[in-house]
């Protein structure tokens, strides 16, 4: 994707959008009055006096299908199964009442008005009495424009909409849900024609059309066609509606493990006649020269896990297999970049390729054609191997969520761009998409200071890449590369350090990313999905900070500052995770000390972090030790997740899961116990047994520690600890004190008992952010 490509595609999206939004000469028409409804099961037809038609079909309890045909036939349905992919979920048992002024269509979980004169709708909770939404007057159609009308809450928020480049709280902006690969702020890279509200409802409009979103007073959401046709999910959360909301369009997808190390894209083969880029680039001529990078990144300790060797137009690639192979041995997958097509993925995929990235050029028409490339990627690649998709699209849709990564565009690695992303991809997961990213540093542009705060915030997002040969000069002349083993110190130890926290932190997130896949709920989380009920969360206030799972609250640096200001802690105990100090919300954290090296980083009350040991990619040392590091503070859980982590064999059961539950004192001191589970179920690599270490975040050390019944030794150094088989080690100077505990290699469950800790008091914070 370039310059020349993206200008063409926006130009044609502008005049697209041009129209959508151009005034319609022709009245507007609606349905009129209903006249009549008939039922078969749980589908319900509304005649009108106009002649239109509405169909209402109840999927679930809290779930149900509007269709309103301007005809009064449902024939025109142009997104078919695409979109909505499981449409019934067995009988509802609906009931219908004529009300005199309504009819209502009743469920275990909602009440559905169909107001009569004039036809529009209500839909209420199961009491029939607490409004949900409600249309403020009949849906209209004039021309190729179609716009429902809602209602609008004393304080409702509103979300989603997709990929949007800005800010995710909704309320009072208009959003356009509509294709323009322009990929600058309040630009839709991956649209989706998908919202939900803070009253505990969600709307996917079932539909390929561009369209855009006024949330205000009443919100008018407007699609460019004739025809209206919505799937409506309620919930008692918004994670419910998320759930909702996947279980109809489809669940994310579970990318391998090694799609959360950090991937490069660069072309290796500029050797190639047909490259359209400088023929002269050093140690990038024939793809073979890729293997040379995976060696440098070795040889500067460096975590990363794959490459796209063949990423620029013309590039193309040689000795394919070879190169596969070669990069293998060094801990790195493969995957390849197409502007044109995949004709040769069949054999791509059987040398080893197991990702794609597809281009604006091929795909960046967007709706059902770049829809359509993305399932041709997974089939080729679940077709012609056991591994799993892992595909990434610069135009997602609705449904995207299932099958791929979506992400920001050619953006360019500046400040003000840093500012927009932090809310953009987190932004993303209220849409459902798991995986949503931007080139480290964007694409053109950038410097080494951006480049390390982009990468630091990033590492705690489920998938992230760099594209490299279209930035400023570096390391010295003859190269643009952007790898984060290319720059110079201090910068290299600092990516190092990020990139090194995020392997440990692998058996966490991946946990995570199979939290969205079962649930909707994604792993890079705006604050309201966790903290529903704080006005400050709910809103834009907190845009710039975001949730990396349940446990971590990330707050990037986005200028070239060493101080952050206006960092937002909701209720509850907060420790920073670099020097330990506990910080009581609600409040904000205002002139946090963040030099480069720092990202503001805090760790929730209760958290339970399982980590490995430090390595450079997946599997490049046996799993021998798992880390649990606990905060403890009252009673927590945490399911971790473990499988082979490339095949689709977990879809077959083979997986397991290990419980864990930590009781605390809520203050001052006292037992702690941490009780680990048996790993339950089974997966090819598992291991019979594994050793076990438990981290506790103590103010003082404990008067003693037992593992099952055993009372397990002091230790009085560091040192002894790290030679020791079993023992426990308190360190006062280890973020403000921990209390390190080797359990040995264990089979079975286990229980660790701590007497005697201190849970950390905390400090207050600022009742309002920085002036």
């Amino acid at each position: 994707m370039r310059r020349a490509v993206r200008g063409l595609a926006a130009a044609v999206a502008a005049a697209l959008i041009a129209v959508l939004c151009s005034a319609q000469a022709a009245q507007a028409a609606t349905a009129g009055n209903a006249t009549a409804v008939t039922r078969s099961g749980d589908t319900f037809t509304v005649a009108t006096s106009s002649g239109a038609a509405a169909r209402v079909q109840f999927a679930r309890a809290d779930i149900f299908r509007i269709w309103l045909s301007p005809t009064g036939s449902f024939t025109d349905d142009p997104a078919g199964k695409d979109l909505a992919i499981t449409t019934t979920f067995g009988s509802v048992g609906t009931t219908l009442t004529d009300a005199g002024g309504y009819w209502r269509i009743g469920t275990s979980a909602v009440s559905l008005r169909i107001n009569k004169s004039p036809l529009t709708f209500a839909l209420y909770r199961q009491d029939d009495s607490t409004l949900v939404w409600s249309e403020s007057q009949p849906t209209s159609w004039a021309g190729n424009q179609t716009t429902e009308y809602l209602t609008r809450g004393a304080d409702e928020q509103f979300y989603g909409t997709g990929l949007r480049l800005g800010e995710w709280a909704l309320r009072d902006k208009t959003v356009p849900v509509a294709v323009s690969n322009r990929w600058t702020e309040n630009t839709n890279a991956s649209p989706a024609p998908f919202y939900m509200s803070t009253n505990g409802y969600g709307v996917m409009r079932n539909t390929w059309a561009p369209g855009s979103y006024t949330f205000g007073a009443p919100s008018r959401l407007t699609h460019n066609e004739n025809r209206f046709d919505a799937w409506y999910f309620t919930g008692n959360s918004l994670k419910g509606v998320l759930n909702g909301y996947t279980d109809v369009t489809g669940k994310p997808f579970l990318a391998p493990i090694w799609g959360l190390e950090l991937g490069n894209a660069d072309c290796f083969n500029a050797s190639n006649p047909a490259y359209t880029g400088d023929h002269n680039r050093l140690r990038h001529q024939i793809t073979p020269d890729v293997v040379g990078y995976a060696t440098d990144a070795r040889d500067a300790n460096m975590p990363s896990g794959w490459f796209l060797p063949n990423d620029g137009y013309g590039c193309g690639y040689t000795s394919l297999p070879s190169t596969i192979s070669a990069l293998k041995a060094k801990g790195f997958n493969t995957g390849l970049w197409t502007s044109t097509g995949l004709g040769n993925i069949g054999s791509e995929v059987a040398a080893g390729s197991r990702a794609v990235k597809t281009d604006v050029a091929w795909v960046g028409g967007g709706y059902k054609n770049a829809f359509a490339g993305v399932n041709q990627a997974v089939s080729g690649i679940e077709n012609n191997s056991d591994g799993r998709r892992f595909v990434w699209t610069v135009d997602g849709w609705a449904g995207t969520q299932r099958n791929a990564v979506v992400w920001t565009g050619d953006t360019s690695g500046t400040w003000d761009a840093m500012r927009w992303h932090v809310p953009a991809i987190t932004g993303a997961g209220l849409s459902g998409l798991n995986y949503a990213s931007g080139d480290v540093d964007g694409i053109f542009g950038g410097s080494p200071q951006t480049y390390v705060r982009d990468l630091e915030w990033k590492a705690f997002t489920p998938a992230f890449m760099t594209m490299s040969g279209w930035g400023p000069t570096n390391p010295s002349a003859g190269y643009q590369d952007k790898q984060p083993w290319r720059f110079a110190e201090p910068y290299r130890s600092i990516n190092r350090k990020y990139l090194q926290l995020k392997m440990q932190l692998m058996p966490y997130l991946y946990t995570m990313s199979r939290v969205a896949a079962d649930t909707g709920v994604p792993s890079t989380r705006a604050l309201v999905l966790e903290y529903p009920n704080d006005p400050v969360a709910r809103g834009n206030q907190t845009s710039g900070q975001f949730m990396a799972g349940d446990s971590f609250l990330v707050a990037p640096v986005v200028s070239n500052s060493t101080t952050r200001n206006g960092i937002y802690l909701p209720a509850g105990s907060w420790t920073d995770y670099w020097t330990g100090k506990v910080y009581n919300g609600p409040g904000w954290v205002n002139g946090y000390s963040a030099p480069l090296d720092t990202l503001p980083l805090f760790v929730k009350s209760g958290a339970i972090v399982p980590m490995w040991p430090q390595m450079n990619h997946t599997g490049e040392k046996p799993l021998s030790t798992l880390t649990y590091d606990i905060y403890p503070r009252g009673n927590s859980s945490f399911s971790l997740y473990e499988d082979d982590g490339t095949t689709r064999a977990y879809k077959s059961g083979a997986f397991a899961r290990q419980q864990v539950n930590v009781t605390a004192p809520a203050s001052g001191s006292g037992t702690v116990t941490v009780t680990v589970g048996a790993s339950a179920g089974s997966f090819t690599g598992k291991s019979a047994s594994r050793g076990y270490e438990v981290a506790l975040h103590s103010s003082t050390a404990p008067g003693s520690i037992t593992v099952g019944s055993a009372t397990v030794a002091p230790l009085t150094s560091r040192a002894a600890y790290n030679s020791a088989a079993t023992g426990w080690f308190f360190d006062p100077t280890d973020r403000s004190g921990t209390v390190w505990v080797k359990v040995g290699n264990v089979a079975d469950g286990f229980t660790v008992t701590a007497n005697g800790i201190t849970v950390p008091t905390g400090s207050g914070i600022s009742p309002a952010p920085a002036s």
